[in-house]
């Protein structure tokens, strides 16, 4: 496995990679790796003869700084992990190689990207799609690979390729959970053992709220959901939105759309930390 630090080194591998007749997968992180991101590492290495898993800390997507400091920063272990996986590169910049000048191109996929996260956190989609499209021109993948917990990113990424007219395959996957079913997350690591067995009670809500919804309304079943977590000392729901699977736009009847999907961000702790996580209903 090659540990790559400058955008050079990284093409001039692959383009002898392409010369090859090679096929590239391609897994954006931020590092602080878990089984989450090595089902994604997996499933390229499976589909694809190079995977390149880019390990990087994107400043753009942080509209809160305190976030951004406190977020793992495990490198040298995330390396061992992959390499253990079959990983053929790992690409991992500095900030001043990904961005020499400040970034200034504004990307905006109304609604997707205005409702939920967009709405809660300003700035975060814009910074997304700044650093997920400079890896795909960098990398100029066949594939990317996204987890599905960040289930309205998928959405925004996909449109940003659309737009930007990127010649390659988004494959969702599936969200990986611990035990518990809380969904891995690399911001896990930053809950204490009791936050952490608190936490799972967002998962368990979620799924007890399929059975629920089935004799309610939209409206009763995010009151449940909300009502539910909240009435446990340690969570606070920031926001439940039960939305278009598609366009992620509310719905109110569960007939109205088929693919109905709840989405929701949760506070735990005493020192919060921030978790998502989502449902499908149909």
């Amino acid at each position: 496995m090659k540990l790559i630090h400058t955008i050079d080194e990284l093409k001039k591998v692959l383009a002898e990679a392409r010369a090859e007749g090679k096929t590239i997968g391609l897994v954006p992180t931020m590092g602080a790796l878990h089984e989450g991101h090595v089902s994604l590492a997996c499933r390229s290495v499976k589909e694809n003869d190079l995977t390149v898993v880019t390990i990087f800390l994107n400043p753009t997507q942080f509209n809160d700084k305190k976030d951004l400091e406190r977020y793992p920063r495990t490198l040298e272990a995330d390396c061992e992990l992959l390499h253990a996986h079959h990983v053929n590169i790992v690409f991992a910049p500095a900030v001043e190689e990904m961005y020499p000048e400040p970034d200034t191109r504004v990307f905006s996929y109304p609604p997707t990207d205005s409702v939920m996260e967009g709405a809660y956190r300003p700035g975060h989609f814009n910074g997304v799609c700044q650093i997920v499209s400079k890896l795909f021109a960098i990398v100029e993948p066949d594939c990317a690979y996204f987890g599905e917990k960040d289930y309205q990113q998928i959405a925004v990424i996909r449109a940003m390729v659309k737009d930007l007219g990127f010649q390659l395959r988004i494959i969702p996957c599936p969200v990986i959970r611990e035990e518990s079913g809380l969904a891995m997350s690399s911001r896990n690591t930053l809950l204490s053992p009791e936050d952490r067995t608190l936490a799972a009670v967002i998962y368990q809500t979620l799924k007890e709220s399929k059975e629920f919804s089935l004799a309610h309304t939209v409206a009763e079943t995010i009151a449940y959901v909300t009502d539910t977590i909240n009435a446990h000392d340690g969570l606070e729901v920031q926001y439940f939105s039960i939305v278009d699977g598609d366009t992620l736009q509310d719905v109110t009847d569960w007939k109205e759309v088929d693919s109905v999907v709840g989405c929701i961000t949760v506070f735990c702790g005493v020192q919060p930390i921030r978790l998502i996580d989502h449902i499908s209903y149909k």
